[in-house]
């Protein structure tokens, strides 16, 4: 087996969000409607990608915190679950997300039997949040490389590399799929559509960790029986 060596090392930052409130509250569902429509694209990131983050180990009832709030405390089990099985990862940008997010509550109260104007007890907060990198001094040109640091960072550098290189758009040397599948990295392309994927399976970031480490390793089985 000939090892691959990556021309351009990959380097492993993780993250800490500094959050903003926002100052808007929402007491029921029409109202959380008009202020998702308003809202900074930093904020419906913050309610929405940024939910793995603060739930990196397991996942809770919707893997979104405008669902969560609208079936725990809105009371309304359907609309909730209409909104916790959308994939943000399917969206190629918030505005596609915030559209789509906006488009099912619509349609949702235009159809529905019930009051909508319930005031519940714990209000929507909005807020956004900062994103700071923090390097953590390693860094990997081969696979195996990639595989042992992958293990042992922490779980914000997951995060880091998968939610928030992808969606904020950073170089393609932040992101563990496009790093993988570049010719200046490992130019590993089937691995990395499969790395790609991890994102959305409904894992929490503590499930895509171990999910891109079974794929490399499976990678690393298939390069040493060549």
């Amino acid at each position: 087996m000939i090892e691959r060596y990556a021309k351009q090392p990959f380097r492993f930052f993780s993250c800490m969000e500094l959050r903003e409130v926002l100052g808007k509250r929402a007491v029921d569902v029409p109202r959380l409607l008009e202020l998702i429509e308003e809202a900074p694209a930093d904020s419906i990131y913050y309610h929405t990608y940024s939910y793995y983050l603060r739930h990196a180990y397991t996942q809770q009832l919707y893997s979104n915190d405008f669902a969560n709030w609208i079936a725990l405390y809105a009371q309304d089990r359907v609309l909730g679950e209409r909104l916790g099985v959308l994939d943000p990862f399917e969206f190629s940008d918030i505005e596609q997300l915030r559209g789509e997010i906006l488009s099912i509550m619509a349609d949702h109260l235009n159809h529905s039997t019930v009051v909508t104007r319930c005031i519940v007890s714990e209000p929507f907060e909005f807020i956004r949040s900062h994103v700071i990198e923090i390097p953590l001094g390693l860094e990997a040109t081969t696979l195996g490389e990639f595989y042992d640091a992958l293990a042992i960072v922490e779980v914000g550098a997951v995060y880091n590399h998968v939610c928030e290189a992808r969606m904020r758009k950073k170089p393609r040397s932040a992101d563990f799929a496009d790093w993988l599948a570049w010719e200046e990295g490992l130019g590993l392309q089937d691995l990395a559509s499969k790395v790609e994927q991890a994102a959305r399976l409904g894992l929490s970031l503590e499930g895509m960790r171990n999910k891109i480490l079974r794929l490399c390793d499976q990678e690393l089985t298939r390069q040493r029986a060549s």
